[in-house]
Formats: C-alpha cells, sequence, structure tokens
C-alpha cells in the first residue's frame, strides 16, 4: 500500500507580483499582456527653446545689422567701397587733378545736353565733403536699411530716380533762365556732382516702410534740416534739388510697399528683420 505525505502544515510564501506602473492623469492605462506600449513620461505641451525641432528663439538685431554686408546688402556695400575709393583720391590727390575730376563729373546744362546718362552716372561717383560728410553717414545708414527691405536692384532704381530727376529739375531751368538772358552762359557750366539727391531720395522712400511712429519724427527732422539750409540760402539750386529729391521718394511710398510685400512673399519673412540669404529659401520649421 502506497503511502501518501501528509499535507505541509507550514504555510508558504507566495511570490509578490510587482504592480503595473500608474499612468499619467489624462491618459490611457496601458493593458495587460500587451509588451512594449508607450507610456508618455510627461504631459504634452509646447516644444522649449532647447527642445529638438523647436524654432530658434528670436534675437534682436546686433549692431553690425545696420551696416552693409557684402551678401545681404551688394549694392550699398560695393557702392561704399566705390565711394570710399573716390573719397581717397578727393582727399590726396592733386588739388588740380580733383578740380578737373569734378568738372568732367559735374551734371551741369553743357554736360546733360551732351552725354546726360554718363555724366549722371560719373557724379554719383563722388562725395561733397568726403566720405565722413553726413550725406556719406546718410548713404551707408539709409540705403543698408532701403536694401534689406527691398533688395539690391529696387534700392538702386530709388536712389537712381532720385538722383536724375532732382538734377533735371534744378539744372532745367538754369538753362531755360540762360536762354532767356538772365543768367550768363557761365551758369552753363556750374559745378554740381555727389549723392545727396539719391539720399534724400532713400530717405524719403525708406520712412514709408517704417513704423507710424518712426516715420514721421524722421521726415519732421530731416526736412527741417533741409529746410534750413535753404533759408541760409547758400546754395538755393542744391537746397531745392534736395526737397526735390525728397520728395520723389515720399512719392515712391506705394511701389516701395508693394515691393516689400512682394520680396515678404518671396521669402517667407519679413524684410529688414535679419540677414537674407537669396541662395537660401525660407524654410519653417514646425514643433511636432
Amino acid at each position: 500500500m502506497e503511502r501518501t505525505a501528509p499535507p505541509d502544515p507550514s504555510p508558504r510564501a507566495t511570490p509578490r507580483v510587482p504592480a503595473p506602473p500608474q499612468s499619467p492623469p489624462g491618459t490611457q492605462a496601458p493593458l495587460d499582456g500587451m509588451p512594449r506600449q508607450w507610456t508618455p513620461a510627461r504631459e504634452p505641451g509646447p516644444a522649449g527653446p532647447d527642445a529638438p525641432g523647436a524654432a530658434p528663439a528670436p534675437r534682436g538685431p546686433s549692431p553690425w545689422h545696420f551696416l552693409p554686408t557684402p551678401t545681404a546688402t551688394p549694392f550699398t556695400f560695393w557702392y561704399a567701397a566705390v565711394l570710399a575709393v573716390t573719397s581717397c583720391v578727393a582727399t590726396y590727390a592733386d588739388p588740380a587733378l580733383v578740380h578737373a575730376l569734378h568738372q568732367g563729373s559735374s551734371t551741369d546744362v553743357a554736360h546733360l545736353l551732351r552725354a546726360p546718362v554718363p555724366v549722371l552716372a560719373a557724379s554719383a561717383l563722388w562725395v561733397a565733403g568726403g566720405f565722413v560728410s553726413p550725406f556719406a553717414v546718410g548713404f551707408v545708414v539709409v540705403l543698408t536699411a532701403l536694401e534689406r527691405r527691398l533688395g539690391g536692384l529696387r534700392t538702386a532704381a530709388v536712389f537712381v530716380a532720385g538722383h536724375a530727376l532732382a538734377t533735371l529739375a534744378t539744372e532745367g531751368p538754369v538753362g531755360l533762365a540762360v536762354l532767356a538772358g538772365h543768367l550768363p552762359d557761365t551758369s552753363l557750366h556750374r559745378l554740381d556732382y555727389g549723392i545727396s539727391f539719391g539720399v534724400a531720395a532713400s530717405v524719403g522712400a525708406l520712412s514709408g516702410l517704417l513704423a507710424p511712429w518712426l516715420r514721421w519724427p524722421l521726415l519732421v527732422a530731416f526736412g527741417g534740416l533741409l529746410l534750413e539750409d535753404l533759408v541760409a540760402f547758400t546754395d538755393p539750386l542744391t537746397n531745392w534739388g534736395h526737397l526735390i529729391a525728397l520728395a520723389v521718394g515720399v512719392a515712391l511710398w506705394p511701389t516701395v510697399r508693394g515691393w516689400r510685400a512682394a520680396r515678404e512673399t518671396a521669402t517667407g519673412r519679413p524684410a529688414g528683420t535679419g540677414p537674407e540669404r537669396a541662395d537660401r529659401p525660407a524654410v519653417r520649421v514646425t514643433a511636432v
């Protein structure tokens, strides 16, 4: 007869099964028997500035943003380089040679009648007063800001429009006055050169792209300086030319605003907010 062992009266320890991990509030608990289920470690929220794929935090413009560079503002940069060279020539070259160069580049009536386009281009290669004159500083600052908003070709168009129209508007009456006998024939060779008309037109055009709190103080301050020069009556034709060029820039507001809108549409970013690369389209990064 087979013997059977009596039941063990001592209780055996039962293995402890770990409790399933608690799910965060608002999430679905993992199902039993389903391996490798994803449980969010934290509640989803907006990606921080250091999270992968997050857009970089906006930064204010650096001081270099207001100066021309060969990649972001090539027209202003290389034009300023040419003006720096001609200013050095005007400062250190023989005075007789400098006078001959200025006279040959003068947009007087005699030169405008013979070769208007070459003389208009040549006269814009000089800075009256040298590269440290107020208009030279204004050239660098104003045209840099304008080119960042419009691009090089359109900035050049604004500059040329002011330079040419203001020159013709001031030299035309001189020629008519000579024909009528009110001025001597020597007035046909009046010395006239420089970039000031183009800079004045650029100031007027740029003001139309700025916020009102900055636009009107700029126009009032710059226009007041021009009126003060006109009242001084030291060079009336040039002073009237500055006011005419400023008016040309203001008249271009609808045009430059349309150009800026087209540029913003093409680049996908507000014009003038940072250095722009024409060879690389704007990319918008979205955190997922």
